[in-house]
């Protein structure tokens, strides 16, 4: 008997195949997405202990059964009574509603801040205890909410004391469910995290401008120019004056072309540089007054309704064999357009050992700020006369220099090392009185 394979056979028998094949990989592929996600799910909730734990039951169990130590198997199922007993614990989802506010976002450091926690129940049926953290920097408050009635609210306000100058992160509130003893634990997020920014100390000083600043406010430089508003004498043409400086009537009166001369005026313009290297101050609280000197005087010429640049090192992290950076990249200019803006990135400031030397922040400064009148050097103790000079010198000519050394273990002090004015200062006040003593 001869069979006969009809056209196509092989081919629809390949097709069954390889749909089979397809669908058991399909089927693997789901199972194991499964399982891996079942895994990670397990893996979210166990704490340290209940991995412990686990490992105990897993050893105890079949090493009792068979050495037959009775006391091994009992321990054994013990334990997995109390990892069955905790995961009950987990059971249920937590239908709780928290969220937090901060009436005031900024205060000095040493005031308090208040935090305000409201956790709801939005449900239609009566909900259980639950736990309630809100992290606050690197601590936690912890909550223990009771029961709450359908519609019911809690609400409580707890404060912080802001101790260190900063930002503080703080949230988000988070709902805990977890078993008595720390074997498995269950949190679900709420509102976003909110930055609590602890301001520098700062304190009211004179006027910057007083005794150091030119301007239009103020007494004329000694320089020269074609064009400006105080006028100063009349000189014969040359090539290259302008014409509309061109003073017709002593012209026709001399018979030769004469130019008006003015004094040049300067709009002030004062720039605030705060050294950020680790070897420039010798404790922390130095750099804590330097910081705060920088929040006063920076607030201070905002408040006078002065052009003011702050600026401080960015983090080049480069040794001594890195190539040199570029103006653009090698200082971090702070936000002076308003006072809160200046504090505020004043909490984000510290030393860093990438950063750049004093003399070499003013160096880079002053490419990239132009017309500067007035500048202000804040370092630590550390800080020689000679590196002092050395930033200075790195000024255009002209611009008055004030370096301001703090130094919490000497008495407040006042010198000058050719045109560069050097105060001491022991404690922040002392800013105001060293300020009153170098404008006389």
């Amino acid at each position: 008997m001869t069979l006969i394979r009809r056209p196509g056979e092989r081919a629809e028998r390949v097709g069954v195949l390889a749909a089979a094949i397809a669908s058991v990989v399909g089927a693997f592929s789901r199972l194991t997405s499964g399982l891996s996600a079942a895994w990670r799910r397990v893996v979210s909730v166990v704490e340290p202990l209940g991995w412990v734990m686990a490992a105990a039951v897993v050893v105890a169990l079949p090493v009792g059964y068979i050495a037959a130590w009775g006391e091994l198997v009992l321990l054994g199922w013990t334990g997995v009574v109390v990892l069955l007993v905790a995961a009950a614990f987990l059971v249920g989802r937590s239908r709780h509603e928290a969220t937090m506010s901060i009436p005031v976002g900024r205060v000095v450091v040493g005031d308090q801040a208040a935090i305000h926690l409201s956790v709801v129940n939005p449900t239609r049926h009566r909900l259980g205890r639950v736990r309630v953290e809100v992290p606050v920097g690197e601590a936690v408050a912890d909550f223990a909410i009771p029961g709450l009635a359908v519609g019911a609210r809690f609400e409580d306000t707890f404060v912080m004391t802001g101790t260190r100058r900063g930002v503080v992160p703080i949230g988000p509130v988070r709902t805990i469910r977890a078993d008595p003893i720390g074997i498995v634990r269950r949190e679900r997020r709420w509102d976003e995290r909110v930055d609590l920014f602890v301001h520098p100390r700062t304190i009211s000083i004179p006027s910057i401008s007083t005794g150091f600043v030119r301007d239009l406010e103020g007494i004329p430089t000694s320089e020269l120019t074609a064009s400006d508003l105080s006028f100063h004498s009349l000189r014969e043409y040359v090539p290259g004056d302008e014409r509309r400086a061109i003073h017709w009537k002593s012209t026709a009166r001399t018979g030769q072309y004469m130019v008006r001369q003015f004094e040049e005026s300067r709009r002030s313009h004062l720039m605030v540089v705060l050294a950020l290297h680790p070897d420039e101050f010798a404790t922390d609280d130095e750099f804590e007054m330097a910081v705060s000197v920088v929040g006063s005087l920076g607030t201070r010429a905002i408040a006078d309704g002065r052009d003011v640049s702050v600026v401080a090192s960015a983090v080049t992290g480069g040794g001594p064999a890195a190539p040199r950076p570029r103006a653009a990249s090698a200082v971090d200019h702070l936000a002076s357009l308003s006072p809160t803006r200046l504090l505020d990135d004043l909490c984000r400031v510290d030393p860093r050992p990438g950063a750049l030397r004093i003399a070499d922040v003013v160096r880079f400064a002053s490419e990239r700020v132009a017309g500067v009148s007035l500048a202000f050097l804040v370092c630590g103790s550390t800080a020689t006369a000679t590196t002092l000079m050395a930033a200075a010198a790195n000024l255009p000519p002209g611009v008055a220099v004030v370096a301001v050394v703090c130094d919490p273990e000497i008495v407040p002090s006042m010198r000058r090392i050719g045109d560069l004015t050097v105060l001491t200062i022991g404690f922040l006040d002392d800013l105001s009185t060293s300020l009153l003593r170098t404008n006389t």
